[in-house]
């Protein structure tokens, strides 16, 4: 009787499971098919497309211009993602070691209760003519006039850092926290210095959270919008601004498609990457279990098959007798 009900309740998955299947097909296959379909396109007159097949939006990705920004683009994303990087390394670590881990998890969540817009405003008020560290530089003597903080390159990676930085420590944190610190004490009782004991022994067993750190920053800054807009000169226009001045100033939709193209192929090779990393990572634990549990059996002295041999002998003679 519990056996068919065992069945029937298997049966109810794929019901539990289609909302969920519903939700990504219309939110996120269905705009993805309308992108790749676009950027084949030819632009309209007045915007839109026409229904004609054209590599004219694709052509424009080997363009000066657009490679010159994909550059700067690419290099941002990278020097922010490695500051971010560095920067959540030792607060991930601190957390994990801290007894106040719930205070210190709620000082790192509580940036994400104001807007994204709201932040980067703060910013400008901080780093403007008439902001607080120019009035602050001002009345302490250290300056005479205003300094221009804002509307360059070097402001970009410091928001762009500021903004992201908890989407690093998060998984950091998670991972860090679950390390066995009695390693780091074992590598240090064994001639290694705290350096190079993080370095040979704690950054190893925590690569996948490493990895995780770098994708959810560089895949999110690398399609930045807001922050090169708001706080960038026209020297830090990103692949995000693009694409936006191309819907709509420009209104070419096949143009904004294929650029968008490149973002989504450089996210799904992070996201491959990423479960890369993760089927290695648990394939090495299963090894490391499988030995360990050996190990066991050996030094227990009963090894399986020894004892499946010894409950063998006394069945036999049973039977002859």
């Amino acid at each position: 009787m519990s056996a068919v009900l065992r069945k029937r309740s298997r049966n109810f998955g794929p019901l539990y499971s289609a909302p969920m299947a519903v939700w990504f097909t219309i939110f996120f296959l269905a705009p993805l098919i309308i992108i790749i379909i676009y950027s084949f396109l030819k632009k309209g007159l007045y915007g839109g497309v026409v229904w004609e097949f054209s590599m004219d939006a694709y052509r424009y990705l080997g363009d000066s211009i657009f490679l010159g920004i994909t550059a700067r683009t690419l290099l941002t994303s990278i020097a922010a993602t490695i500051i971010t990087i560095f920067i959540a390394l030792p607060c991930g670590y601190f957390m994990a070691k801290s007894k106040n881990q719930t205070f210190l998890l709620l000082l790192i969540i509580i940036p994400f209760w104001t807007n994204f817009l709201i932040r980067v405003f703060a910013w400008m008020n901080i780093l403007g003519n008439n902001g607080f560290l120019n009035e602050f530089l001002i009345r302490v003597g250290l300056i005479d006039d205003y300094i221009h903080f804002l509307y360059n390159q070097k402001v970009v990676v410091l928001v762009l850092v500021y903004m992201y930085l908890p989407y690093a420590i998060l998984p950091l944190f998670s991972t860090i926290d679950k390390f066995d610190f009695s390693l780091l004490e074992a590598a240090r009782d064994l001639g290694a210095t705290k350096l190079s004991s993080m370095i040979k022994v704690l950054l190893p067993n925590i690569r996948s959270g490493i990895f995780t750190a770098v994708l959810f920053t560089f895949i999110p800054i690398f399609g930045a919008y807001a922050v090169p807009l708001l706080v960038g000169g026209k020297d830090s226009y990103m692949l995000g601004n693009i694409i936006a001045d191309q819907l709509s100033k420009s209104r070419n939709w096949p143009r904004a498609s294929a650029i968008s193209m490149v973002l989504t192929l450089v996210t799904t090779v992070g996201v491959l990457l990423m479960m890369n990393v993760q089927r290695k990572d648990a394939s090495r634990a299963s090894e490391v279990k499988g030995a360990e549990r050996a190990d066991a059996a050996k030094a227990s002295g009963n090894p399986v098959n020894g004892s499946s041999g010894r409950n063998r002998g006394p069945v036999s003679n049973g039977g002859r007798g």
